[in-house]
């Protein structure tokens, strides 16, 4: 891995950096000031648990209502997270130093801390859109998500050595996909709760069909990786397209969300 390289894969993941902050500020503006709807767009977050009613003398299901959830501000984090990300890797420091030597190793382990975060982040947001406010459940939904992508890192830490001899263990590939299924199954239980199709709106499906899309593409990046398929075959190659992937999917995201919050 030449020098040359992480010369250019540094000023790629500045302007890469730079992308994502321009947006964060963009939105967090746009919340503030202009769009009116986003910074009142605050959902209701709550608590749900038991109590025993004294006059049916039996248990029942009761919730309070703990915060209002700052919206499109969390929406600004989401991207602004990235921004950070990009940053600590790029700028001449010890955290550069790590991030190049991991390289080498075909490891990068301050991508899937950041993802385990902003991809969370982003989950939750979604979440609130279908519906979901029980601050249980978005914790669940919030742990599992940085699951699967902490499942990403383990499975860099454990092949790193072995693919360069063509044994790979899939195990935490696996695990991490199943792991990233948990959140899209309660979403999709309050997305179609009342089965009627034609009342979802048009964005809801746009968020689904982004996901999904965004979903599958990082894991395919990863085999492409591990079977050095083509340019694959450059862990480095790999590495930005992990990047440009990042940006196109979280800016598609982010945007489709942000207004999704406009919608009656």
């Amino acid at each position: 891995m030449e020098l040359t390289q992480l010369k250019k894969l540094r000023r790629f993941n500045m302007i890469m950096g730079g992308l994502h902050l321009i947006q964060g500020i963009l939105m967090l503006f746009l919340a503030a000031t202009v769009i009116q709807k986003i910074g009142e767009f605050q959902p209701t977050i709550t608590q749900n648990y038991l109590f025993y009613n004294m006059t049916t003398q039996s248990l029942e299901l009761a919730s309070k209502e703990l915060f209002s959830l700052p919206f499109g501000v969390l929406v600004a984090v989401f991207l602004l997270l990235s921004a950070a990300a990009h940053a600590l890797i790029s700028l001449p420091n010890k955290l550069n130093d790590k991030y190049n030597k991991d390289l080498k190793e075909g490891i990068n382990q301050f991508r899937w801390f950041e993802y385990a975060l902003s991809s969370s982040v982003m989950i939750v947001l979604i979440a609130t859109l279908f519906g979901i406010y029980d601050i249980a459940s978005l914790i669940l939904i919030f742990v599992v998500n940085a699951s699967m992508n902490l499942f990403g890192l383990v499975m860099e830490q454990l092949n790193s050595k072995r693919a360069k001899e063509g044994k790979v263990n899939w195990g935490p590939f696996v695990w991490g996909s199943f792991a990233g299924l948990a959140p899209w199954v309660a979403i999709l239980l309050y997305m179609f709760g009342n089965g009627n199709f034609s009342e979802v709106p048009w964005f809801v499906w746009a968020i689904v069909g982004t996901y999904f899309v965004a979903f599958n593409t990082f894991p395919v990046n990863m085999v492409l990786q591990y079977k050095k398929v083509g340019k694959w075959k450059d862990y480095l190659y790999g590495e930005r397209t992990y990047i440009v992937l990042s940006l196109v999917a979280k800016s598609i995201l982010a945007w489709l969300v942000l207004f999704g919050a406009m919608q009656p």
